[in-house]
């Protein structure tokens, strides 16, 4: 797969002095631009989870199954066939919970801690704190924080599988003179992506100094997570044919119950 382009309305480097931002400008660009995360969906309630469970088809002919029984005055019959049905919900009330929890860790994954130039100091700041202009500086086994444009680097590798899926590391420079001493011919998004690092991908070997040009949503790892949040989720193959499946047991079931209600 090619390698990520830069987000077109991403911002020149701005002319920070050597000593990096003051914390009165870190604070006054995080204030514009927000904090730098990944944009967190809403929690699922227990309301929420019971509504789910109870409009799948086939709970929704266990509890008509149960109200059935009820109605005979068959009451063990019933509460078996309630019992059931809460059993699930609290099953996947826990599995739902399970995955929130997962997915709140790899947003923190996303927006790791950062070494970076602050008031004349290096200091660790969280991820969340990164904005547009602040100098960051990467070593092997860092996770880039942000989108980044290089200012420095030292036999920089970067693995970016997880924004392209390629397996091999892949080299970055901050010049037009590639690794192997000699000046590159690309030019347009290709070397800039060249020269740019992502969100979300891993230094695998060497150090750098980068300046960051986008951050949250503005990131290459944030678009992907804005268009994959814009895509409905839609029922799986065995869902459908699980719906299929008890309608017709249902319409079976009913026009038995007519004929034994006409018989008797």
């Amino acid at each position: 797969m090619s390698q990520p382009t830069p987000h077109p309305q991403a911002p020149a480097l701005e002319s920070a002095a050597p000593e990096g931002l003051s914390s009165a400008q870190a604070h006054a660009r995080l204030v514009r631009d927000g904090p730098n995360a990944l944009a967190a969906s809403k929690p699922y309630g227990a309301l929420h989870v019971l509504r789910e469970v109870l409009t799948e088809p086939m709970f929704l002919l266990l509890v008509a199954c149960g109200a059935v029984y009820l109605v005979l005055g068959d009451r063990n019959e019933a509460l078996m066939l309630l019992g059931f049905v809460v059993v699930v919900i609290g099953i996947t009330y826990f599995q739902q919970r399970r995955t929130e929890r997962s997915l709140a860790a790899l947003r923190g994954m996303a927006s790791p801690r950062a070494l970076v130039l602050r008031d004349g100091r290096v200091v660790r700041i969280p991820g969340c704190d990164l904005v547009c202009g602040d100098r960051v500086l990467l070593a092997e086994g860092d996770r880039v924080p942000a989108d980044l444009e290089l200012l420095e680097s030292s036999n920089l590798m970067v693995d970016e599988s997880l924004l392209t899926g390629e397996s091999a590391p892949v080299h970055k420079w901050a010049s037009r003179v590639g690794p192997d001493g000699v000046a590159t011919t690309q030019s347009g998004p290709e070397a800039d992506a060249l020269r740019r690092l992502f969100s979300g991908t891993l230094v695998t070997q060497g150090n750098a100094a980068a300046q960051v040009v986008a951050t949250g949503a503005r990131s290459a790892l944030g678009r992907i997570g804005q268009s994959l949040a814009s895509i409905e989720a839609q029922a799986t193959p065995v869902q459908r044919e699980m719906q299929r499946v008890v309608r017709r047991v249902a319409t079976v079931g009913l026009a038995l119950a007519s004929v034994l209600a006409d018989y008797g």
